[in-house]
């Protein structure tokens, strides 16, 4: 499983997931909007369901894909941490420093 940091760092993958974003949609309907084929799609697909980004559900012969709330909220949560500790440093270094 890769990471879903590492999943968004591709500009294409990171246009599906805008996408997703804004509403759920089939391989068919992303690669209508986008400057790749539908199999490349399906790629970028596979790559951001096993980063935990997306899911999918059977609709007909679809596969209708949306984003993952429990993806979302695990970045959402790797941000804050990396925010709390960057901000903890930057406290830690202002108040080291020797006051005039």
């Amino acid at each position: 499983m890769n990471s879903g940091w590492t999943a968004l760092g591709d500009t294409t993958r990171r246009a599906i997931f805008e996408m997703l974003v804004e509403h759920p949609s089939s391989v068919t309907e992303l690669a209508g909007a986008l400057p790749v084929t539908r199999s490349a799609v399906s790629q970028h697909l596979r790559v951001l369901k096993d980063a935990r980004l997306v899911t999918d559900t059977a609709a007909g012969k679809h596969r209708i894909y949306r984003v993952d709330p429990d993806g979302l909220a695990a970045l959402r949560a790797d941000l804050d941490r990396f925010w709390m500790k960057t901000l903890a440093a930057y406290k830690e270094a202002v108040e080291q420093q020797p006051k005039e």
